[in-house]
Parts: structure tokens; sequence; C-alpha cells
């Protein structure tokens, strides 16, 4: 079967609603620690402001002390122009990020409640920060609520198919659809992928609000993917700032996507020897126990691969 690409998004998307602030050192070494394991792509840092998201007040210092290891993309996430400018400047000093990702969402109401502009607008933003970044960074581009909205419901598919082609228009190939609370189902995953513009790399952002987050994967996969994120222990999902309801709403555990996928016999690349120890250490960093269900059971035997058994 087919082999796949994941992005460990801990370092970003797992700690952008973390209230308190883990130490620049420890970002790097998780940053470093994901790279060694295997993953090409990492989420090491987000541009935001400082005011807004002080998680990520250190992210020009995490990139500069980040150790890197050729052939990995280091993701930063930009949600304006400034923070493209911020991205360009560090690359001029010759330690920024790789790749840049931008952000729309497929419904007007938690575009206001996540961006605090219009859909329009957001999407003037989007074509000044590709403009600017003048080809310098791989881009991805996401689509937020891409299967149901918190606040609006039902999306459209033709609304989102509509937002995955603006990005290509753009010059961004990559396009991630995400599953913001968890509203997805393997019909409609299969469905809205099998349905994306001819050209574009697609990739899952799925999260476990609901338990189906591994199951929308497989559908996912099924469907032609095999660009996937994930973030240890199943931490992130939304900043603190923005209330989705009652919950777990983070992303789909790491740990827990690699047995899956490593039991089916697709390969992820990951280093399985040290998987455990890696969630275990994402655990240390944030001082609890996560949501990793692997953690605590053990690796499945079919996850190991031949040679190993």
């Amino acid at each position: 079967m087919a082999a796949v690409t994941l992005c460990e998004c801990f370092a970003r998307d797992g700690l952008q609603h973390e209230p308190q602030f883990v130490a620049t050192a420890a970002k790097r070494a998780l940053v470093e620690r994901f790279a060694d394991l295997g993953f090409t792509r990492v989420e090491a840092t987000s541009y935001s402001n400082p005011k807004v998201v002080p998680q990520f007040a250190d992210a020009s210092e995490v990139l500069r002390v980040v150790q890197r290891k050729p052939g990995v993309y280091y993701k930063a996430t930009c949600a304006n122009l400034r923070a493209v400018e911020r991205a360009l400047a560090d690359l001029d000093a010759g330690y920024g990020a790789n790749e840049v990702s931008l952000l729309v969402s497929a419904t007007e109401s938690h575009t206001q409640k996540n961006l605090n502009r219009t859909r329009e607008e957001q999407w003037r933003n989007i074509a000044e920060m590709a403009q600017a970044a003048g080809g310098r960074f791989r881009l991805i581009g996401t689509v937020s609520v891409a299967f149901g909205c918190p606040f609006e419901g039902k999306v459209a598919p033709s609304s989102v198919l509509s937002d995955a082609a603006r990005f290509a228009e753009l010059g961004v190939e990559h396009v991630a659809l995400g599953d913001t609370t968890g509203m997805a189902t393997p019909t409609s995953v299969k469905a809205l992928f099998a349905s994306m513009p001819h050209g574009i790399v697609p990739i899952a952002h799925f999260h476990d609000s609901r338990g189906t987050g591994l199951v929308n994967y497989v559908a996912a996969y099924e469907a032609g993917v095999r660009h996937f994120d994930s973030s240890f222990g199943g931490v992130g999902g939304h900043p603190a700032r923005v209330k989705y309801g009652e919950g777990h709403t983070g992303n789909v555990c790491t740990e827990d996507l690699v047995n899956l996928f490593e039991s089916m016999g697709i390969d992820t690349g990951i280093d399985l020897d040290a998987l455990l120890e890696t969630a275990a250490l994402c655990e240390q960093a944030l001082g609890r126990e996560l949501h990793g269900r692997v953690t605590r059971s053990g690796l499945s035997p079919f996850a190991i691969r031949p040679e190993r058994r």
C-alpha cells in the first residue's frame, strides 16, 4: 500500500491553546526530535501576534536555534501580511521556515470568530501574502470547518472546492481540508476529497472531537490522500480564546494514527522504536497525561514491521 507523509503538529497547533508558556529550549528539543523520528513535515511555530497568542512570542528564536535535518519541511503559520514579512526577514537572516501555511475558513461566522474579518477580506489578505512570499516558501493552504461549522452547521462542498481552487489560482498547490470540530464522516470525507480540483496535493487535517478521526483518515486514504496532519497526545485544535462548545476538540493522536497505518501495512516512515518514548516526552513537556491510546496500551503487534519481529 502506498506510503504516507505525516506532519507533526504538536509544536504549533498542539501548543497554541496551552495557557502556560513552553520554554524555547523545550520547543527546540521537540521539533528536532520529531524530525529525527522520521517526520518530513513539522509544524515548528506560528508568526502570531504575541499579544494574541503569547505561546509563540519566541517564533523567530525557535527557528533560529533549531538544528535542521535535510529533506524536512519546517512550517510556520502566518495569519496576515505582517506575519509573512516576519517569515521573510527570518529567511533572509538564514534561519527561517521553508514552509508557510495560509488559513481561510469555509464559513463567514467562523472567519469572523477566528480571524476577525470577513471571508472576502481574508481572501484579499491571502492574495497579498502569497504574492509577498515570492515563491520562497512552499505554501500550504488550509480551509477550516470544511466538513461542518460549529456556528452555521452544514457547509456546502461546492464552497470548499471553490476555496481550494482559489488557492490553486494563487500558486498554492498543497491544500489541507480541516475538520475543525470533528463533524466529518467517512462518506463526506470520501466525497469531498474525491472532488478536489486537479493538480492540488490534498492534505487531511482532522480532529477527534467525536471519536471519528482515525476512521476518517482511513476514508481519506481510500480517496487518494497521502498527506495527513496529527499531533502527539491529540493536543491542540483551537486557540483558547475561540470557544467551540464543551468537550474534547483536539487533533488526532499521532501515536494512534501511526499505529493504525502501520498495522494496515501503510509505511509512515516513522521510527516505531522511538514513537512511544516521544509521546511520553510530549506528556512531560505539558505536565499531564494526554489522549494517546497506544501510549498506554503499547503498539499493536501488527504495527511492528516484519524485519523487527
